[in-house]
């Protein structure tokens, strides 16, 4: 009987995973078996922090406002200013208030003020 060699398809899953994990180190760039498994954890931990990074970056937009705001004790506190803006129907996002509150203070005391009035 002729010898049959084994088809590219297990080759290629491997090739790609060995170029997904070239950058891990040790035997985790080298042997087939935990390559793989670093590749699922590496996806299960990339998956996991997209939504922790979100809430990050919120936390840090809320602690910048209102440090921001109770420095120059213009107005109150975050919370309170949150609930005027939304009364106010001013739709400016976390995000964009903290940008504001770094670079322009005087701009966020101008709309603070404005929305006590």
């Amino acid at each position: 009987m002729t010898r049959i060699k084994r088809g590219y398809i297990a080759r290629r899953r491997r090739t790609k995973i060995r170029l997904f994990a070239s950058t891990f180190r040790g035997a985790h760039s080298r042997l087939t078996r935990t390559m793989t498994q670093q590749k699922m954890r590496a996806l299960v931990s990339a998956h996991r922090d997209r939504g922790r990074q979100k809430r990050d970056f919120r936390r840090l937009w809320i602690t910048r406002i209102n440090a921001v705001i109770r420095e120059n004790k213009i107005s109150y506190s975050y919370s309170r200013l949150i609930y005027d803006l939304h009364k106010g129907q001013l739709l400016l996002n976390r995000k964009i208030l903290a940008q504001i509150a770094i670079s322009n203070r005087n701009c966020l005391y101008m709309i603070s003020n404005e929305i006590i009035k």
